[in-house]
This record gives structure tokens, C-alpha cells and sequence, in this order.
């Protein structure tokens, strides 16, 4: 049985199977609606149910609180259908509505697992030959083992210009399913699945100011970005903020710098949220949307805003209050939540 979904006010149309999520039907026909975990968590693909009889699948509700169910908000990585829907889009981009590159599952094999800190692992993997991959700086994939599920999603670090071995810096969590496999079990030549490209966090021109924040993990896309701006040749003002919790959480400070070298105007502001007696540390201390908002009183914007933010909900959720309380519009600030899997 198959439907068809509209989407407000766009006026696109796609076909959905019973038993199929809108926003996987909406990848399956080359449709780019807005979206980040694709497990109910995040929200970025909330929408309003207009009409039709349709189910939500498992969710938080954090992302989608009881009141706006309610209220006919939905989330469209979790809405199933049981008959024609109209739903109207909240978050959209009419000149970005279909996928630049199509998503695809390639076969790859481990070329590198390396610790950068006691709990982030670089993984590289190599595509097989044959196997093709384009994406945006900044974007996700899938990462499975062949044949089983659950798959894991995690951002590329590495570079579009280089798609023959894709690269993710993975953070290792005591009990976490496939940070256990790779900081036990996996090794260099193993295979694994990789599908996609997923996210609408990517570079956009825009304003002169360019904040990027993050923290942890949160380094894989923005790194991906920032590098990807440097090789083509794309000179803003960046002010880069990363939080960590101890010196022992930093890394990549070498290859930071030598990026900086690479931009007329870049300045790297990383903050300890806490700093132990060892760290000798004398850099700012806090979370790092207080030292944004220290460095924003401090150093007024003279043009527009554009942001650029990793990392979990509530750093998200901080950081685009402080932005947009120093006079960024929240559609030049772009993010990517990184959520625990339901799975």
C-alpha cells in the first residue's frame, strides 16, 4: 500500500510505502527536507500535520513535547502513514529542496583507528575500488557492520575533494555499541557499510563573521568544514570556540594552528570547563557558551552573524540564545545536535 504526502508550502509531492518513515521516503525520491538525527531526538525535522491518519514511531520528547503532539507537530523522521498526508514544513530552504548528492551505501574497509585522546579514536576508512561517495563538508553518514543492525551515525572529518577514504573522530562511550567495537574489537582491513550523505550542515555564504563552536566530537564536521574553506580558497572571519573539560580532552592544537595560517583572520578560543591543579592552564575556563558570551560583550560584532555549531542539545540550545542575543538571525545559524542512539 503506498500514499502520497504533500509538503507546505513547497508544493512538492512524493509516495510513501506503509510502514515507511516521511523523511526516508522523502531521501528515496531525491527530496532534501531539513533533519539532523533521524531517531526522534533533535527536532530539526519538526513539522505541522495538516491532514491524514498517520503514527508517530518512538521519540523524545524533549524533540517533540506532549503539548505540540497535541497540537499536530510532528517529527518527520518518526511519522508513518496511513493515508495521504499534507504536512506543513517548519524549516526549509526552496533553492536547497533536492539532494545535491545522492544517498548510497558503499563498502569500505578500516585503513587507520587511532586514539587522539583518552576517549576520541580517529577512524579512517577506504572505500572499495569501484565505490564512489560525494558529500558536503560537514555532513554524516551510517557506519554498519555488513549485514547487521544497528548502524551508527557519525560525521566525516575528512575532506570532499578526497572521497576515496572517509575520516570520523568518535568518541568511545563506557557500554556504547559500536564505540565498544571499535575501541575493542575492530581492526585495520575489517569491513563496514557506510550509507549516505545525511545533514543540511554544510558552508553557506553569508555574513562577514563566521562563529563556530563546539566541543568533543563536535570537532569532526566542523574540522571537515573549515578545512574544506581553506582548500577552495574561502577567506572569512572565523572566531573558532571548543569546550573541553580538562587539557587531556584537547587535541588537534598543532593542526589548528597550522589552519590558522591559512585564513587572513582566524582566532581559536579554546575553554576548560574543568580545569584540574595538573592542566596548567591559563587559558578561559567555563562552558564554552559562557566564554562565547564573555567574548562577544567584549568584542561586539560590527557586521551580521553566521554560526556553526557541534555538540550536544544543550550547548546547541546555549549557543544560539547567545548569538542571536548579539544580533545573529537564527536562520544564519546552521547545527548539528549530537545525540545518544535509541536504537
Amino acid at each position: 500500500m503506498s500514499y502520497k504526502v504533500k509538503f507546505l508550502p513547497v508544493n512538492v509531492e512524493i509516495e510513501i510505502e506503509e510502514g515507511e518513515k516521511v523523511l526516508d521516503a522523502a531521501f528515496r525520491q531525491g527530496v532534501l527536507l531539513a533533519h539532523g538525527c533521524r531517531e526522534g531526538q533533535c527536532s530539526a525535522c519538526k513539522s505541522v500535520m495538516v491532514d491524514g491518519d498517520y503514527d508517530l514511531d518512538r521519540y523524545s520528547t524533549f524533540a517533540l513535547p506532549d503539548y505540540e503532539s497535541e497540537q499536530g507537530y510532528v517529527l518527520l523522521c518518526q511519522t508513518l502513514a496511513y493515508s495521504d498526508l499534507t504536512i506543513e514544513l517548519l524549516n526549509y530552504n526552496e533553492e536547497h529542496m533536492f539532494l545535491d548528492n545522492p544517498i548510497r551505501t558503499v563498502s569500505t574497509e578500516v585503513s587507520e583507528i587511532k586514539r587522539l585522546t583518552h576517549d576520541i579514536t580517529r577512524l579512517r576508512l577506504r572505500l572499495k575500488p569501484g565505490e564512489s561517495l560525494s558529500f558536503k563538508a560537514g555532513q554524516y553518514v551510517d557506519i554498519r557492520l555488513p549485514g547487521v543492525d544497528p548502524a551508527r551515525s557519525f560525521s566525516m572529518s575528512s575532506l570532499p575533494s578526497q572521497p576515496e577514504e572517509l575520516e570520523f573522530m568518535i568518541k568511545i562511550i563506557p557500554g556504547g555499541y559500536f564505540s565498544g567495537i571499535l575501541d575493542q574489537r575492530l581492526q585495520v582491513g575489517d569491513e563496514l557499510e557506510v550509507t549516505g550523505p545525511f545533514g543540511n550542515f554544510y558552508y553557506r555564504e553569508g555574513a562577514e563573521e563566521m562563529y563556530v563552536i563546539g566541543g568533543g566530537a563536535g570537532m569532526a564536521p566542523l574540522w571537515s568544514l573549515m578545512c574544506d574553506m581553506a582548500e577552495k580558497g574561502i577567506d572569512r572571519k572565523i572566531r573558532f570556540f571548543y569546550g573541553a573539560r580538562t587539557a587531556r580532552d584537547l587535541f588537534y592544537l598543532d593542526e589548528i594552528r597550522e589552519l590558522q595560517d591559512r585564513f587572513s583572520d582566524f582566532a581559536f578560543v579554546p575553554a576548560l570547563s574543568e580545569p584540574s591543579e595538573g592542566d596548567n592552564w591559563s587559558g578561559a575556563t567555563g562552558m564554552i557558551t559562557e566564554v562565547l558570551e564573555n567574548y562577544l560583550q567584549a568584542h561586539p560584532p560590527a557586521a551580521g552573524i553566521q554560526g556553526y555549531l557541534c555538540g550536544p542539545p544543550p550547548m546547541i540550545d546555549a549557543a544560539i540564545r547567545v548569538l542571536t542575543n548579539h544580533g545573529a538571525e537564527e536562520r544564519n545559524i546552521f547545527y548539528d545536535k549530537f545525540t545518544a542512539s535509541t536504537k
